[in-house]
């Protein structure tokens, strides 16, 4: 065992491992950490004597331990807001409308490409502090408002500085395919073979991308379209990720499962063969509740196909300027247990477990068991269920990542005032 150990005694664990039964409950439990890993999870009884002797111990007072949070789901880096929409939606302007009259995603263009890297960092890190704040450990955050290669790469590099500035694990999405820009209309091809696959090659040439996403809908990409853009990826050695059937049913679930994708996000339009297709290559069901709720969706996703297939799900706040300006995980769980009816133990889940694999992470994260990370958090709850229970309330204790505790340095955490 290298370097010190630290102990956390005193407390009650949800381990989230799934060894365990349901969410995995360990009460009167230690949880005891060297360097940046886990060592031990279990009664406080079962504590080894040799841990004990030279150990720090932090008495949790009886709180709950869970895995850090993690949103799998974002589009953090942007530039400007879309305010003016949201009151268009409120007049009655629906999604496509929007779009088609030029706004969404191609509003948020101009503004990033208007923005320098740094200027992109200053923005996005009050909404990262904010999530920070309610026990965010590790955070997806994808490209996809740039749309030029230049601009792609710029958000890209801007999502890597945001983990070097703050003690987060960031994993980092290209998404060249998420809209078509005004200057190539009509020409989604083009604007393939002209910028999103040389935007994913020069992504992956200066190490910036994990994953390739992209949007397939009828005011996006089409089916084919997006097998031009995974072939791509799959060539390059890159996992895939699709936003599918959130307008309507093109058969993208099953479209991202053929291609074993590490996720398909939004999904409110999803068939049951789609389902049985993402349980059958363990693609996750990533559910995105803060945008049915934004944009007054009234199809919900099928959780009941999912549940019936053995599809896992997870859940995310798809955080972004047009459609879900959300920087609340906490809240994102109440919704999907009070708008989507998932239990308890799946909103739970939904923002550790399966959010891990839903980045291809859960090898390190995800779950409290010897050999992982040490990212947890520390809540002032009495039960598991208090943390999708609550609206508005964040319970947070304590946030430790990489074995480290907030309290322990000066993270500079944001005001809720300062959220752009």
């Amino acid at each position: 065992m290298a370097g010190r150990v630290r102990i956390w005694r005193n407390a009650n664990l949800i381990t989230l491992d799934p060894s365990r039964e349901g969410l995995g409950l360990i009460e009167d439990a230690v949880l005891a950490v060297s360097g940046e890993r886990i060592v031990h999870v279990g009664p406080d009884a079962d504590l080894p004597t040799d841990f004990t002797a030279q150990a720090e111990s932090v008495d949790c007072g009886g709180r709950w331990i869970t895995p850090g949070l993690i949103d799998c789901h974002t589009h953090l880096i942007h530039s400007g807001n879309r305010a003016r929409e949201f009151e268009m939606r409120l007049a009655g302007a629906s999604y496509e409308e929007i779009a088609r009259a030029g706004g969404g995603i191609v509003s948020s263009v101009r503004h990033v490409r208007a923005a320098s890297e740094a200027e992109l960092v200053a923005e996005s890190l009050p909404r990262l502090d904010a999530l920070l704040a309610e026990g965010v450990t590790t955070v997806e955050i994808k490209s996809g408002y740039g749309l030029t290669v230049a601009d792609e790469i710029k958000m890209l590099a801007a999502a890597r500085r945001l983990g070097e500035q703050r003690p987060v694990g960031v994993t980092t999405t290209y998404l060249g395919a998420h809209a078509v820009p005004a200057e190539y209309k009509g020409r989604n091809g083009a604007f393939i073979d002209e910028i999103v696959l040389p935007g994913l090659e020069a992504a992956h040439a200066a190490g910036l991308v994990d994953a390739v996403d992209g949007f397939c809908e009828g005011i996006a990409f089409s089916p084919a379209e997006m097998r031009r853009v995974f072939d791509h990826a799959a060539a390059h050695g890159l996992p895939v990720k699709l936003h599918a059937d959130q307008l309507s049913d093109l058969d993208g679930a099953a479209l991202a499962a053929s291609y074993g994708a590490l996720s398909a996000d939004h999904l409110e339009y999803t068939n049951a063969a789609g389902a049985a297709a993402m349980a059958a290559s363990g693609t996750v069901a990533v559910l995105l509740p803060g945008a049915y709720y934004f944009i007054r969706e009234t199809r919900k996703p099928p959780v009941d196909l999912f549940r019936a297939h053995g599809t896992a799900m997870a859940l995310a706040t798809d955080c972004n300027p047009g459609t879900s300006p959300l920087t609340s995980l906490l809240l994102t769980m109440n919704m999907g247990a009070t708008l989507f009816g998932m239990t308890v133990a799946e909103c739970l889940a939904g923002v550790t477990r399966e959010a891990a694999r839903a980045l291809g992470r859960l090898d390190e994260i995800g779950t409290l068991e010897v050999g992982k990370r040490a990212d947890f958090c520390l809540w002032s709850i009495r039960e598991p269920a208090e943390l999708v229970y609550r609206m508005g309330f964040n319970p947070l204790h304590d946030r430790i990542f990489g074995g480290v505790a907030d309290r322990d340095r000066a993270l500079p955490i944001a005001k809720r005032g300062d959220i752009r």
